[in-house]
């Protein structure tokens, strides 16, 4: 039988079945090529194939291609903006950041499939979150805290230290002086220095209070700042005070006790040589430590003190007064012919007086390092604080004796240099009712009375700043030294105030 010829409508759709309807498509009886924008003869299969292998079709193929492959990256893009602006993702982000773990964790496959079973959510990357999500909540953070300042009485903390990498890094934090309750406190800034100097620290504090109060310096409500006692902090507070007339300079209380306890271990060499001795012997020494735990099972290691650590040298002290007898005989099981600290410790903890010492020190010292830990609690009232360091001073009044006399000569001229403390002591008098017609002299002549109900609450120290140190040398470990300070510092400001 003779071939049945195709009708021209069926052998066109047949070409659009074949190559797509994305290639081709029919406008009545004309075969139209989508790529090309042309039209092409159908008459033949032939011609369309050729059409097809054509260069002309080929790049405009490739063409079409990458358009369609764009489209759907930019489809993803705005996916990904929308879940990346999630209260999931923002939640996730905050938590992690609050609780110091590092974001490159979601990339475990093992936890973020957890997380993804347990949240039924889909766990975002790692560069989504950091890239598009921790500047937001900075900025909430900030703004949280200038809301909750607002137009309140503030003081001010600022301190520096030297990061791992040789980094001067200054925070600074901010509390409100409320009349009736202790106030809120918030880690505000966090810069890195080209250096500490008086300079600096003032340039420090001013762009500071500019983040709080944007609009505006609000330089009557900044009440008080503390700091320490270095000659740059001094001098950047009679800077400052110029441009904040109402502001009273405090160092540290417990900055000026341990100074004072630092004087109590330079009275006591032989005590001092025993405790740095014995701490050289257990160091990385396991045969000494067996030695040590068979003989005395209950009893901790001898401390290890640290001298920029407050009081920890007075609290070995007072280890070694309650454990001499042991101590005494552990050091003498040891090879003296092992290591130089074991014979060092031989000679000395036999020498005449040094048990007396012990005694001296325990006796008149422990008081101290107790009030430097009261000290370190927050949200004390003023008066509580300043009786804390009054009874110190009571019980120094107290010490014979030329070691007692050199220890409480060097309280004194700590107390002394102390001015803007002693203004302390003076309001906190007016506040209590103990001096009725108490004379005002020493205070900020633009301190109205108003403004000292203020202080009820005012701190005394410095250690807030110290523990946001601790936050930041746990932030910056071994594994994360790569760290840009500007993201270290916005993390360490999430992770403080939240």
């Amino acid at each position: 039988m003779p071939k049945v010829k195709q009708n021209l409508s069926n052998r066109l759709q047949t070409y659009v079945n074949l190559y797509g309807p994305k290639i081709f498509s029919i406008d009545k009886s004309v075969l139209f090529c989508k790529i090309c924008e042309v039209k092409v003869n159908s008459d033949k299969k032939f011609n369309v194939s050729q059409h097809i292998k054509s260069d002309k079709h080929i790049k405009g193929l490739a063409r079409y291609e990458n358009q369609i492959n764009r489209q759907q990256q930019q489809l993803l893009t705005v996916t990904s903006n929308i879940s990346k602006k999630s209260s999931f993702n923002k939640d996730l982000c905050e938590a992690f950041i609050s609780a110091n773990i590092p974001l490159n964790k979601l990339e475990n496959p093992k936890f973020k499939t957890f997380l993804e079973v347990y949240t039924k959510n889909d766990i975002p990357s790692e560069s989504t979150l950091r890239k598009g999500y921790v500047d937001d909540i900075y900025n909430e953070t900030m703004d949280k805290i200038r809301k909750i300042i607002s137009d309140k009485k503030i003081w001010v903390s600022i301190d520096e230290t030297t990061d791992v990498q040789g980094r001067y890094i200054a925070n600074v934090i901010v509390g409100t002086l409320e009349e009736n309750n202790a106030g809120n406190m918030f880690l505000l800034n966090s810069e890195e220095l080209e250096k500490a100097n008086h300079s600096t620290i003032s340039k420090l504090f001013d762009r500071s209070m500019s983040i709080l109060w944007p609009a505006g310096i609000q330089h009557d409500n900044v009440l008080l700042f503390l700091s320490d006692a270095a000659p740059y902090m001094v001098k950047s507070g009679e800077v400052l005070k110029s441009l904040y007339s109402k502001m009273i300079h405090v160092t540290c209380v417990v900055h000026g006790l341990h100074r004072v306890a630092e004087e109590v271990r330079n009275q006591f060499h032989i005590v001092d040589k025993v405790i740095s001795s014995v701490k050289k012997i257990f160091r990385k020494a396991p045969s000494r430590l067996l030695v040590f735990k068979s003989e005395a099972p209950n009893l901790p290691l001898p401390p290890e003190p640290i001298i920029t650590r407050w009081g920890s040298w007075i609290n070995a002290a007072i280890y070694y007064c309650e454990n001499f007898g042991i101590i005494h005989r552990v050091i003498f099981m040891l090879d003296r012919n092992d290591a130089v600290s074991i014979k060092d410790a031989q000679d000395n903890i036999i020498k005449p007086g040094l048990e007396n010492n012990l005694t001296y020190i325990k006796s008149n010292f422990a008081k101290l390092t107790l009030a430097i830990e009261q000290l370190q609690r927050q949200h004390m009232p003023l008066s509580d604080s300043l009786k804390i360091v009054q009874d110190i001073q009571k019980s120094f009044e107290t010490l014979s004796g030329p070691n007692g006399k050199s220890v409480q000569n060097k309280f004194n001229q700590v107390q002394e240099k102390n001015r803007g403390l002693l203004a302390l002591v003076k309001i906190s008098q007016v506040l209590t009712g103990e001096e009725t017609f108490q004379n005002l002299d020493g205070l900020p002549e633009d301190l109205n009375c108003n403004d000292l109900t203020f202080f009820k609450y005012a701190p005394v120290t410095s250690v807030d700043v110290e523990r946001s140190f601790s936050t930041y040398k746990t932030l910056l470990s071994n594994n994360r030294r790569s760290f840009k300070f500007e993201n270290i510092r916005k993390h360490l400001i999430i992770q403080c105030n939240s």
